[in-house]
């Protein structure tokens, strides 16, 4: 193995996202296959999928009915662009499905390829509404601390984690974070700006890779009033939070929520092939359809990708027939009870999660800069991942996991955890 130079065939010419390169050539843990919450390396250890891979894998692993559909789709048509006029069946009936589910009546469906193009459609589409309606100057856009919404060009500037943020140079004008908590501070913002310059809020339900924080009570709904009282467009980050994860279809049903816009991916299709997109309220969309000349001149190369779409169609047919969108709300107390028995431990500050199956163990940096680190790699010594965080390790099992498997993902954390403690040197529990 060599991590100096680029001849070793043990070296890789992948250059992997959200990685150190250094230190990942030559240590890669190759993926071999995966069935249901399980997944197996090319040496044959088995590990309990903690996170559905990236937050997506919502009905397990090897479907092979999703691979079926596919591939018949790709037998008779497997890609063809969507632009102008040009249409396909499985885009077309995805999208009346989507629509279908969606809390906006009257709702249309813009496809993409994943969740940080479907955060710039969604930013665009904003000001693009509120120009056609002759208000050009309602630009400014609004997020939250914490927040994550991909890292397209949009979604960097947009988003609340700083370090997302950084060495990229100047970043999209006119937006601006307020702390994630606070009603007031979303209308205290508004207001600083002047309501005739704001164009959008974006909120996810529960906040997701910014560290698994559900929303306060009341929250959510005070921000829609907020919107609706000055005129922004309330958008919801639903990427994480839809098919199933909250216990229902986009995640802000549990709140009796309708946005303007929904952003949606990862589990539209789990992840077994990329999609995602904006479902538009009737609102955004009626300027659009209703008056010629008002062409919205965005899209992807891949959207409405037929293949794609048909994932998407036999994820839906899964997630209907197994009942697993309210899964989510099911499961969401067995995960935070099974963790919570972890928060007198030395290492541990809080857990947070409660509403809906995802949920995360906040970890004490003062224990040493790597400890998030350490506790990750000793939990997938014992055969359980998770993802691991700026202060902690999050959770989201497919919605497919048992309350037993919850226990023994929540057991290889317990044991991870009291490893690293030990390894420091130091003893016992709070």
């Amino acid at each position: 193995m060599s991590t100096t130079n680029g001849d070793s065939p043990q070296d890789t010419r992948f250059w992997h996202p959200f990685a150190d390169m250094h230190a990942v050539r030559g240590h890669e843990v190759v993926i071999d296959h995966a069935e249901g919450i399980w997944i197996y390396d090319s040496e044959g250890r088995r590990f309990l999928d903690g996170t559905a891979s990236l937050w997506y894998a919502n009905v397990g692993h090897g479907r092979t009915e999703i691979g079926d559909r596919v591939r018949d789709q790709m037998s008779k048509l497997e890609a063809y662009s969507t632009f102008g006029d040009w249409s396909n069946e499985p885009a077309a009936e995805l999208a009346t499905r989507l629509s279908a589910h969606a809390p906006m009546p009257d709702a249309r469906v813009f496809f993409t390829t994943g969740g940080g193009e479907s955060i710039d459609t969604a930013a665009k589409l904003a000001r693009q509404y509120w120009s056609v309606l002759g208000q050009p100057g309602k630009v400014h856009m609004i997020t939250r601390s914490a927040a994550y919404h991909g890292t397209n060009g949009f979604g960097t500037s947009l988003g609340g984690i700083e370090p997302n943020r950084v060495g990229f140079g100047p970043l999209v004008l006119d937006t601006s974070n307020v702390v994630y908590d606070s009603v007031a501070a979303l209308e205290e913002e508004i207001l600083r700006l002047g309501p005739d310059r704001v164009a959008a809020f974006f909120a996810e339900p529960v906040i997701g890779a910014g560290g698994v924080y559900p929303p306060p009570d009341g929250y959510l709904e005070g921000v829609a009033a907020v919107c609706a009282e000055y005129d922004v467009l309330f958008i919801t980050d639903s990427v994480i939070c839809g098919f199933g994860r909250l216990g229902s279809w986009f995640g802000v049903e549990r709140w009796s929520l309708q946005p303007d816009m929904i952003v949606f991916a990862k589990g539209v299709t789990s992840g077994y092939l990329p999609l995602g997109g904006v479902v538009a309220s009737a609102r955004v969309a009626e300027p659009f359809w209703s008056e010629p000349g008002h062409m919205f001149r965005h899209g992807a190369t891949y959207a409405g990708h037929p293949a794609c779409c048909a994932a998407g169609l036999a994820n839906l047919d899964i997630l209907e027939r197994e009942q697993l969108i309210p899964r989510g709300a099911e499961l969401e107390d067995v995960l935070f009870e099974a963790l919570s028995r972890l928060g007198a431990h030395e290492l541990v500050t809080e857990i947070r999660g409660g509403t809906g199956l995802m949920a995360a163990v906040g970890l004490d940096l003062d224990a040493g800069p790597s400890v998030v680190a350490d506790v990750f790699a000793a939990t997938r010594e014992r055969g359980v991942l998770t993802r691991p965080l700026s202060a902690g390790l999050a959770m989201s099992p497919p919605l497919t996991i048992t309350p037993d498997e919850i226990e023994q993902m929540a057991a290889a954390i317990g044991g991870a955890l009291d490893a690293v403690l030990s390894a420091r040197g130091t003893a016992g529990a709070r």
